[in-house]
């Protein structure tokens, strides 16, 4: 039921306006259906547990021209997500790998997708925990469930343990089922080796990148461009 505000708001529309009962009844229902659409968002986003709120809105995409503008738009109307594709998103520290792959996180909340991202050393943390408590499959299940797994910082470090294989059962269980985004400092052909055994690495990199988009990204550190980007920057505030 909507709230005692939006009540006398409508009631007092409807004598204001003269309008019929089954209008009133319509806005009034229109009012929960859109009050309900927020909540669910709200929750959304919550259960993401995103790191930064960021938005393709947000994203300054004359920076680096190198990357690709419309594809990345292309990507944010989560047509994806439909097709179960994966998304790669490669480059150097600094370049805007974390803001795009949560940009397109909060897209597909908005789109009513259930969302999770997560570092990639604390996905293999949690799993190596749920290993030693009993909980593992559960804990896998929380990362396999979700409509858009969002993996960021791949090969930071290298695996070690059952990590490579806890990894690769996440690949392994998404497959043409869910959506996966995994951001990397490391080049697509550096991905293999972290799995340290070749047919593992093989069985995984067949999997993420058979329908995949490939988004590498060069140039410079939004935290810390050069001094002639600063002087632009500082130039462009001060107009």
């Amino acid at each position: 039921m909507p709230d005692d505000a939006v009540w006398v708001s409508r009631r007092q529309q409807a004598v204001d306006d003269n309008l019929s009962h089954s209008e009133f009844l319509y806005r009034l229902l229109g009012d929960e259906v859109e009050r309900r659409d927020s909540k669910q968002l709200s929750q959304r986003v919550r259960r993401a547990s995103f790191e930064h709120a960021r938005s393709l809105e947000d994203f300054d995409f004359h920076f680096n021209p190198s990357v690709p503008k419309a594809k990345v738009l292309e990507l944010g109307t989560c047509g994806f997500l439909e097709r179960h594709d994966n998304v790669l998103i490669v480059g150097p520290t600094g370049v805007g790998k974390s803001h795009l792959a949560q940009a397109l996180g909060h897209r597909a909340c908005r789109a009513g997708f259930s969302t999770l991202y997560v570092g990639t050393h604390e996905l293999l943390m949690q799993l190596r925990s749920a290993r030693g408590d009993g909980s593992y499959d559960k804990r896998l299940l929380r990362f396999t469930s979700p409509d858009l797994l969002i993996i960021d910082d791949l090969g930071l470090r290298g695996l070690t343990q059952d990590e490579p294989v806890d990894l690769y059962e996440v690949v392994r269980q998404r497959n043409e089922r869910k959506s996966t985004v995994i951001t990397s400092n490391r080049a697509i052909e550096e991905w293999p080796p972290l799995f340290g055994d070749p047919l593992m690495a093989s069985a995984a990199m067949d999997r993420l990148l058979h329908h995949s988009h490939v988004l590498v990204i060069e140039g410079d550190s939004y935290r810390n461009p050069p001094p002639v980007r600063r002087r632009k920057a500082a130039a462009a505030e001060a107009r």
